[in-house]
């Protein structure tokens, strides 16, 4: 893998992303479309019990164009309800985290082997409960200026997934599908196709807010 620098222009895209999200965030909206569920509401109400998880969509330049790094979870953890499937690094917020930020980078460095101080933080996303997990998920976007050296943790991390972000905004990326979870069919659940990955979920959630915040910053910086 090449070590590309951000350009000029992903410069300006991430200047507008940063902006844009001080001013607000697409939110619930942008994050339904992906829903795998039709009671969208499963994912905003959080139990007095839940417990408290922090993820990063990391954006950084490979080659000439801007990528973001997912995650293959292991099989390692029988009580990991997410075992196999593609998520954000990151995990629980730990007692020692003094903030969600912080517990997201520290599961950054553990996870994906890249130091906080490599990363600039974009902003804070929109939070989500995974009823699953029990769960509440706080997202942030983040971006660093050259292509990352990562280094996965064995235990937690069978590939490291990047995937251009120009893809990601094509409408075919999109589909539909039948999955069966545990001992339940979920039907027509709504999905990315990161080539021979499936994305959905609670991570797909996220993405499609992020999606939508890419879409307004290029069209920004357009005109």
């Amino acid at each position: 893998m090449s070590n590309s620098k951000l350009s000029a222009s992903q410069k300006a895209l991430i200047a507008q992303l940063q902006a844009d999200i001080v001013k607000g965030l697409p939110g619930v909206s942008a994050q339904n479309k992906l829903s795998p569920v039709k009671f969208t509401g499963k994912y905003r109400t959080a139990p007095e019990n839940h417990k408290k998880a922090c993820v990063m969509g990391l954006i950084y330049p490979e080659g000439s164009e801007l990528h973001m790094a997912f995650i293959e979870r292991t099989f390692s953890h029988p009580d990991d309800k997410h075992g196999g499937q593609i998520s954000f690094p990151g995990g629980k917020l730990e007692e020692e985290d003094d903030s969600y930020l912080i517990g997201a980078l520290r599961e950054v460095e553990e996870e994906i082997g890249i130091p906080s101080d490599q990363i600039t933080v974009i902003g804070q996303l929109t939070e989500l409960y995974v009823f699953a997990s029990n769960f509440l998920v706080y997202p942030f976007l983040g971006y660093m200026d050259q292509t990352p050296k990562f280094i996965p943790q064995v235990e937690e991390v069978a590939s490291i997934v990047s995937f251009p972000i120009e893809k990601l905004l094509q409408a075919d990326i999109i589909d539909t599908k039948d999955l069966q979870v545990r001992d339940f069919l979920m039907k027509d659940v709504p999905y990315y196709k990161l080539n021979e990955h499936i994305l959905w979920g609670a991570t797909a959630m996220i993405t499609s807010e992020i999606v939508e915040l890419i879409r307004m910053a290029k069209t920004t910086i357009s005109i």
